[in-house]
This record gives structure tokens, sequence and C-alpha cells, in this order.
């Protein structure tokens, strides 16, 4: 009764939260990017709290429980490319003033691909909030409960209601609130299961040595290394969820320094939430990988702990669902809806991006229904957006210098895109980096031939 009781405070907060926010989104500015003034603590703080989500906690608890140490990659990978993104972009995106990543690739390009890129993200995208309504009902099924499917709609209602309310004020708030209490859940959580394996020298006489391999081990080899940095690492360098962060800072300086501060924080939670799965792995041997974190509430911490690291990672999925939702959103009604009806008001703008909102949430919650497992519905997700849309996005910020043209980035966006949903579909087994490379091969081939009978054309038109 204590856990629910607790689950329903945090659930009314939220909302509350919600509520007060929703005065000062009034304009576009304010709904969808915070009126531009986050400060590097609140940035960082959101940055933080969207990136440790379901598959940070649930699916990453898991990948400790079924490979060891190695399964802190899932979030390193995000370390290396926040890193990247803070040396060489992040500047240059808050420069640019805008709403959505979308509009950047206009400006990159041209309209074609901005619309283009809109619609492989917020197909990609229902599909990463999904992932995070999975995880929300794993967690809230160790109430007792109720089942899973229960949890998973009253889970949606709540985020979609504040996020409805409030946009992205509501959101980088919620998001601080979130941050902190998954902190001290996971840590306290993990200072507990350690004391009960017996401390780090238990842990290893409980579990295999190749579950202490790093950073590759016997089933995690250098294959599956390079695939996570770049399907999943280059998502954190270009990314709706990380550039909407960057757009709601008060200037470049602060997105930079934000940036950074999360690549390194990033590193504890990996190594924490890894080992919370090992311990599970050495107490529970019998579970499925992802109830590991699930399990060491009911069978490991004490009641009253148990409940406060419930509500942590229920606070990691939230605060990742929201953001996801917002973006995807603000891009249906911003890049998509009003690219054919540019004569919209700011109010129906507005209007329109709430029903957005809850739209995208229903269909994310009726896929989540279908999905299975967390790690496998973001990887899904992540593949196809990976290969299909950061390669034309990296080569537009040195358009002039590379040569590419809009031709190039849309046949790479096609290519590639397609390739990954037919590798995911079929389990075409390396074909998800050949769809990679397959969108740089046509990003500069399609645009080399382009520049060529431009070139041709110029040349006839001047009698050469």
């Amino acid at each position: 009764m204590t856990g629910l009781i607790i689950v329903v405070v945090y659930f009314i907060v939220m909302i509350a939260i919600g509520l007060w926010s929703r005065r000062r989104a009034g304009g576009a500015a304010n709904f969808f990017v915070a009126g531009r003034s986050g400060s590097s603590f609140f940035i960082t703080g959101s940055l933080l709290a969207t990136i440790i989500g379901g598959s940070a906690t649930v699916g990453m608890a898991g990948l400790g429980f079924s490979q060891g140490l190695t399964g802190m990659w899932w979030l390193l990978v995000g370390t290396v490319g926040l890193i990247v993104l803070g040396i060489f972009l992040a500047g240059k995106v808050r420069q640019f003033g805008l709403y959505t990543l979308p509009e950047l690739v206009e400006k990159q390009y041209d309209k074609r691909i901005g619309l283009a890129v809109s619609i492989l993200i917020v197909v990609s995208w229902v599909g990463v909030i999904a992932a995070q309504i999975v995880a929300s009902g794993k967690i809230l099924s160790v109430l007792g409960m109720g089942d899973p499917t229960m949890w998973m709609i009253i889970f949606s209602v709540v985020f979609i209601a504040y996020t409805v309310l409030g946009g992205q004020y509501s959101v980088i708030r919620t998001d601080i609130i979130q941050v902190g209490i998954i902190f001290l859940g996971i840590f306290g959580g993990l200072a507990l299961v350690l004391t009960r394996v017996g401390g780090w020298g238990g842990l290893q006489e409980a579990l295999p040595a190749g579950q202490f391999a790093f950073p590759v081990s016997e089933s995690f080899g250098g294959y599956e290394l390079v695939s996570l940095l770049l399907l999943v690492g280059l998502t954190y360098v270009v990314g709706p969820d990380m550039y909407s962060r960057l757009f709601c800072a008060k200037d470049g300086r602060t997105a930079r320094t934000s940036v950074f501060w999360a690549a390194a924080l990033i590193i504890p939670f990996a190594l924490g939430i890894t080992l919370i799965g090992m311990g599970a792995s050495a107490m529970f041997p019998a579970i499925s990988p992802e109830q590991a974190f699930p399990t060491v509430i009911t069978g490991v911490l004490p009641p009253l702990l148990g409940y406060i690291v419930l509500a942590a990672l229920l606070g990691a999925v939230m605060s990742s669902a929201d953001t996801c939702l917002l973006t995807a959103s603000t891009i249906l009604s911003v890049d998509i809806v009003g690219r054919f009806k540019p004569s919209l008001s700011q109010g129906k703008l507005l209007a329109l991006s709430r029903w957005g909102i809850v739209l995208l949430g229903i269909c994310s919650l009726l896929v989540a229904l279908a999905l299975k497992g967390v790690i496998s519905s973001l990887l899904f997700a992540y593949t196809v957006y990976t290969c299909g849309v950061i390669l034309p996005v990296l080569a537009g910020f040195y358009k002039d210098k590379l040569k590419v043209t809009s031709l190039g980035a849309l046949a790479a966006i096609i290519g590639g895109g397609g390739m990954a949903l037919v590798s995911k579909l079929f389990e075409i087994k390396y074909l998800d980096l050949g769809g990679l490379l397959a969108s740089g091969v046509l990003l500069f081939l399609v645009s080399f031939i382009e520049n060529r009978v431009r070139g041709k054309s110029l040349d006839r038109s001047r009698g050469i």
C-alpha cells in the first residue's frame, strides 16, 4: 500500500508542475524551447534525465545481468557521442535559434529534405516512446497490484497530461526533480545490492570471470561495440532530443558546457546500473534479464528504500518519455503540418501541438502494447533513424566544403533508412551497419553526379 501511495503522490506532483508551468507556456518560444533561457544547471539536468530512461535502467540492468560489465557501453557510447557534440556542434546548433532538428536540416538543404527527416523522426520516435512505456509496465508491476498493461495505460495518461499542460517548461522542471530522485535511488540501491552479495569480492566469486571482461567479452565483441558506437552513439551527436535541449539553452556557451557535464555524469550512472544488474544475476539467476532491476526492488531492498528506488526508475522512464513525446509532437506540428499550412497563427500552432502530443502518445501506447523488450525496441528505432538521418545532417554542417546536395541527402535518407528498416524487419545481420554505409555512399555519389551534371549544364549555357 505504501508503494502505491508513493506512486500516486509522484504522479500528482508531476501533473501539478504541468499545471503551474501552463501559465508560463503561452507563447510558441515558451512552449517549445522554454523561452531559450535555460542555465547550465537546468540543461545538464534535463539532458541527464532524458538520457537515463527505460533503456538505461530496466534495459541496461538487463544487459549487466546477461553480459556483465560490457553492458555499460549502452550509456558509455552516449558519453563518446556527447563529447563529439560538445566539441564540434553544440555551439553551432544553439546559434541557429530554431525549434527542431528538421528546421535545421531545411536550412542546410531545402524543404523536401526537412520534410523527409521530419517523417522519419516522428515514426522512429513513436518506437522510442513506446519502449519507455514498456519499461514503465515492468517497473510498476512490482507493486503487485494490477498487470503491466494497466500500469502502462496509467503511466501514459500521466506523462501525456503534464506534457500537454506545460510543454518544455514543465518538462525541464520535472526533469530536474526526476534526475535527483534517480541519483538517490540508483546509488542507494547499489550500496545495498553490493552489501547483500558481499561487496566486489563476493560479486566476483558469484559470477563467471567473463562477466568482468571489459571493453569487450565473449558475449560482446568488437562488432557489437562498433555497432553501438555508430547506431546508438551517433544519436547523441545528431539527435532531436539532444538538439531540443540545446535550443532551450540561453546561449552557445551554456549549450556546450551542459553537454560536457552530461557526458561526464553519465559514466557513474552507467557503472552503477550495470552493477545492479550483475548483482541481480548473482542473487536471482533464474529471472529474465529485464526483470533484474524490478526484482532487486522487491527481493533485496527494504520496503521504504525499495519504493524510493521504484520512484527513481519511474522518474527515469517518465523523463525520457516526456521529452521524446514533446520533440515528436513539435516536429509533427511545426515541420509537417505547419509546412502545408504556413498561415497558422501562433495560438493554433500551440493547440495543434497539444493535440499532436495526445495523438502520438496514444500511438506510442498502442505500439508499446505490442512490443516485447525495451532494448530491442530502441535498437529498432535508433537503427532506422541513424542510417537515414545522421550522415546527411553531419555533412550539412560542412555542405560547401563537402559539396553535398539536396538530392544526395534525399537519396541517403531513403536508401540508408530503408536498408536499416529491412535489416531489422527480417533480422539480417550486418545489414544494419550496411545501411549506414549505403547512406554515406548515396550521399556523396548522388551529390557528385548532380554537381557534374550541373557543371556541364552551366558550361553549355555559357557556350563552352
